[in-house]
């Protein structure tokens, strides 16, 4: 890449969401990474006074490093695209539906794609008695990262008290959604490739929270996943389903429960797809892509090549 050729990439990282330690990690990496591969990069962290910035900025490509609300809901989506800026992920509309946990589920189930039983209520109705029969999971509609998710046991007397308190932080929108036993798989789409299964094994938690995800050692991570090749295939299927059901441009992940306790076979469930995986140094997507053959620089530049408005 010649001084003449090589693009400006506005990286958009950090942002005012709970994400934002997340999303600074994740930019940080990436435009390390694609000043080694020879791009030009202004790492943008993002305010309110976004718009203003790309516009004085006019970079050639905006990498989209943000994480949940604002980051990933179509919102910087439809800035971009109002100010003509090519830029990575998914589009306005792909984000804004797959943001929204139910009205995901929804998608996902009128395209056969399993998903568990769920509803979605005010925090404020819940009462003494269990809004569903345990054991459930109550998490925010429209968060990231396993902020706000709760599991209820099956000997757990009462609903969580935690998401009627003042301390709630995360919307009154909550799913509660049947919980689903078993090992937790995610699968990796790049483009219309899906790059393979990795099953993730959390250490000293319950299950894949904010710590397994983003504190080293937090998660064994085994890549690819010990599983029958049929539920492999299974898993690749769906995932890439997922992505072109939502209409989901550059990369994804999408996550499932497999439960194989009564039989190899046994019970996928598909969770969510994340239009805006995490590019730590402890995230999944690299590690997938890695396996599959593509560097870490190999595959941001390739986001970077892939970026374009009306996605």
């Amino acid at each position: 890449m010649t001084e003449s050729t090589r693009k400006h990439v506005a990286v958009l990282l950090g942002g005012f969401s709970s994400e934002r330690p997340v999303s600074l990690m994740s930019g940080n990496a990436c435009a390390d990474e694609l000043e080694r591969c020879g791009y030009e990069v202004t790492r943008l962290d993002v305010g309110h006074d976004v718009a203003q910035q790309l516009a004085d900025l006019k970079p050639d490509v905006a990498f989209n490093a943000l994480h949940g609300p604002f980051g990933e809901d179509g919102l910087i989506q439809g800035i971009l695209e109002y100010l003509e800026i090519p830029y990575t992920h998914s589009g306005v509309m792909s984000a804004a539906v797959t943001m929204d946990k139910d009205m995901a589920k929804r998608v996902a189930r009128t395209h056969g794609i399993p998903v568990a039983e769920s509803r979605v209520m005010n925090r404020h109705d819940f009462t003494s008695v269990h809004p569903m029969k345990p054991p459930y999971v109550v998490k925010p509609v429209a968060e990231g990262s396993s902020f706000g998710v709760v599991i209820v046991k099956e000997d757990q007397p009462h609903p969580p008290q935690i998401v009627t308190s003042p301390e709630w932080k995360y919307g009154d929108r909550v799913m509660v959604e049947r919980y689903v036993h078993g090992r937790e798989l995610t699968c990796a789409v790049m483009g219309d490739v899906a790059l393979g299964v990795t099953e993730i094994i959390p250490q000293g938690h319950q299950f894949y929270d904010y710590d397994s995800k983003y504190v080293a050692g937090g998660s064994n991570h085994v890549c690819p996943a010990e599983i029958s090749p049929n539920i492999y295939q299974t898993i690749t299927k769906l995932a890439l389903k997922a992505h072109q059901a939502f209409g989901c441009r550059g990369v994804t992940r999408s996550d499932f429960r497999y439960d194989d306790r009564f039989s190899p076979n046994g019970e996928v469930i598909w969770l969510e797809i994340n239009t805006q995986p995490g590019m730590t140094a402890t995230s999944l997507v690299p590690e997938l892509a890695e396996y599959a053959g593509h560097s870490f620089g190999e595959l941001l530049s390739w986001m970077v090549e892939d970026a374009s408005c009306l996605r």
